[in-house]
């Protein structure tokens, strides 16, 4: 298997989190696979992404902002504690967003 920049290694807590889908290739770089994890991850996987995130690099700063318009465009679990989070990264999100739920109207 090849790892690409941005990957995520077998031994990462995100490789491992739950997801609908069978990857061969784990890439951080994909909103999908990015958007699953803060849906169905687990607290080990949210906290990788979280430390990513911190990173005082142009990765960091990167997946802070693809991590909020995710929050405000994708239904994920707890779409406001990771904005909460984002913003105390430094992201300027709005405090009170419209966010979408996993709610289907009949």
């Amino acid at each position: 298997m090849s790892w690409q920049r941005g990957a995520v290694s077998p031994s990462d807590p995100c490789a491992h989190a739950r997801l609908r889908f069978v990857r061969t290739r784990w890439s951080l770089a994909s909103d999908e696979i990015l958007a699953q994890i803060l849906d169905r991850g687990e607290l080990e996987a949210w906290r990788e992404i979280y430390r990513r995130a911190a990173a005082p690099t142009d990765d960091g700063a990167g997946l802070r902002r693809r991590i909020v318009r995710l929050c405000c465009t994708v239904p994920v679990a707890f779409p406001h504690l990771f904005l909460a989070a984002m913003a105390h990264l430094g992201e300027v999100v709005d405090p009170y967003p419209d966010v979408p739920t996993h709610d289907v109207a009949a």
